[in-house]
């Protein structure tokens, strides 16, 4: 009854998004997944059709463990010397990567993700046979938990421009900046994303397209110069070509030399006067 409450809620209506309800429904698949695993293996936890595209893992570990040796498993590094704030024997550490879904789950106003949503939840396994629904808080004493993600859609941009953002339980979002690339680092679990800024993003679409502007009209001022020296030429030479078919057809001068030039020359030929009247006195 629980499980078919849960799955509805998730796949019912588009619109609505649950994050708290998609934790519980991993917890009950992880649950179902651990009854038949040894401790210490990591298993990949099966989801229903209607979940494609999201990846969930689980596995249980001792206290002892965790504490003596850390845990590097997936993409969430634990270090050692991490223990529970409260005791327990045995823990589950349930995580899961919404990869395609991480927009429709979370979202970080004024902001884009550029990474998927990963996340870790804590919870208490000492019973074998089922999985306790109570979450365990972690407490770091010395290197802080770090997440690794599978691949942050940025490649272009500084690692300065990058910030690595946890969602609390309450909607709330906390910022950190990411001093190396696709690694983020916290002291908690939940769950975690790299986000950049829409303005950044729309300062740099600007740029591009300024950039790419300034390149073609370049380009095509260099073609408009190019077209109009090869349309100056063609009419030059048409005019020389023109002006050597009327000379072809001009009366031929004679020449004749003076000094050391030669200069066309002109048949003389001279006005015989005519008289306007007969009478001769």
């Amino acid at each position: 009854m629980v499980f078919s409450s849960l799955l509805s809620s998730i796949a019912g209506d588009s619109d609505s998004y649950d994050p708290d309800a998609l934790d519980a429904l991993f917890h009950y698949f992880a649950n179902q997944t651990l009854a038949k695993h040894h401790t210490g293996t990591l298993n990949k936890v099966p989801l229903p059709s209607n979940l494609s595209g999201m990846e969930v893992s689980v596995i249980r570990l001792r206290s002892g463990s965790l504490w003596g040796r850390g845990t590097n498993i997936s993409f969430i590094k634990i270090p050692p010397r991490v223990k529970t704030l409260h005791y327990v024997k045995r823990l589950a550490i349930v995580y899961d990567n919404l990869g395609e879904w991480s927009s429709k789950y979370y979202q970080v106003p004024g902001y884009s993700l550029v990474s998927p949503v990963v996340g870790f939840n804590v919870y208490d396994s000492s019973n074998l046979t089922t999985l306790s629904d109570e979450k365990v808080t972690l407490s770091t004493t010395r290197e802080p938990i770090s997440i690794h993600f599978p691949y942050v859609e940025a490649k272009d941009k500084n690692v300065t421009e990058l910030k690595c953002v946890k969602f609390g339980a309450d909607g709330s979002v906390e910022f950190k900046n990411m001093t190396e690339r696709n690694v983020c680092v916290t002291g908690k679990t939940g769950h975690f994303s790299v986000v950049i800024s829409l303005m950044a993003e729309e300062k740099e679409r600007i740029w591009k397209w300024w950039v790419i502007g300034f390149v073609a009209g370049t380009i095509g001022l260099v073609m408009l110069i190019l077209v109009g020296v090869i349309i100056f030429g063609m009419g030059r030479r048409m005019k020389i070509k023109t002006m050597e078919k009327e000379s072809d057809t001009a009366v031929a001068l004679d020449t004749f030399w003076v000094g050391g030039d030669k200069m066309p020359s002109a048949s003389m030929i001279r006005t015989q006067p005519v008289l306007e009247h007969d009478y001769v006195p």
